[in-house]
């Protein structure tokens, strides 16, 4: 099943005393380029998230935003430096044997940062990554879910426009012996013109018809153009990661319909291949966004 490369996917739960909440998002994007957003305390679990990250998803712009709050207590100690507050503290009263009145309070001196240090609990690295990893693995099943249903939108449209290229492909391959048939026609019309009553060369004509029917066929393009929508359809069966190689393909399928047209010298063949192209471009379009 086709996995399309926008997605969102949200989990927010409370594993052993944190809160953890994790948003994911996703856009197309030729590579994979992983923005992630977690506290700056946990910068050290980030190689971990994005290695699970990678798990999930092979190809896109994701976006991958972490919160984690403890909820009781906190992950912070705070020490006094007291030789520094007492030191903080004599020269205060210094100051207030000058004449200044003496107003020292607790807030006075708590004014002073300096005197104060914050330090963090000690953490459990492979704890934290679990709990965060549980709420990782839940919000990115919201967001495969919506992937997949995407990507099942997107394959629907998809054999859709491959249905018109084929039926398209078919009116192709019935007008061309007609091409070679008009053209022989007109060529022996304009002949008996110019030769008035004079018989005219059987072995020239049917060398001419030859030649040109040689110049424009396109046998060889048609079954490569059916050969491909064939591959095309056949990728689409699979689970794994093919955006890229639907982009081959398409490729592939447009140069062969080009040649098409440049070699069918009709009217009608160029106004199908013209149509063909049209159905490429939006196949072209829709596959900018699988995975």
């Amino acid at each position: 099943m086709l996995k399309s490369m926008t997605g969102f996917g949200r989990a927010e739960m409370v594993i052993e005393g944190f809160t953890v909440s994790v948003q994911i998002r996703s856009v197309n994007h030729r590579y994979m380029d992983i923005a992630l957003r977690i506290p700056r305390f946990y910068n050290f679990l980030e190689d971990k998230i994005r290695q699970k990250v990678a798990e999930y998803i092979s190809r896109g712009k994701i976006e991958v935003a972490v919160s984690l709050k403890e909820q009781e207590g906190d992950d912070r100690v705070i020490t006094l430096n007291r030789s520094l507050a007492e030191n903080y503290i004599e020269v205060l009263k210094e100051l207030a044997s000058l004449g200044v009145e003496d107003d020292i309070k607790v807030s006075t001196v708590a004014r002073y940062n300096d005197i104060f240090s914050v330090e963090y609990k000690e953490i459990d690295e492979d704890k934290m990554f679990e709990i965060i990893n549980t709420a990782l693995t839940s919000a990115f099943s919201e967001f495969n879910k919506m992937r997949s249903e995407e990507g099942e939108r997107l394959e629907k449209d998809i054999l859709f426009h491959l249905d018109n290229i084929a039926n398209e492909l078919k009116k192709i391959e019935e007008q061309s012996p007609q091409t070679v048939k008009l053209y022989r026609e007109n060529l022996e019309n304009k002949m008996r013109e110019l030769l008035g009553d004079a018989k005219v060369d059987e072995t020239r004509l049917i060398t001419e018809t030859a030649i040109f029917a040689d110049k424009v066929a396109i046998d060889e393009e048609t079954v490569r153009l059916r050969s491909h929508i064939k591959a095309f359809k056949s990728a689409l069966n699979t689970d794994k990661p093919i955006g890229k190689k639907l982009d081959f393909i398409i490729q592939e399928m447009n140069r062969e319909t080009n040649t098409i047209g440049s070699k069918a010298n009709d009217i009608e063949i160029a106004s199908l291949v013209v149509e063909i192209k049209s159905e490429i471009e939006k196949i072209r379009e829709q596959i900018q966004n699988i995975e």
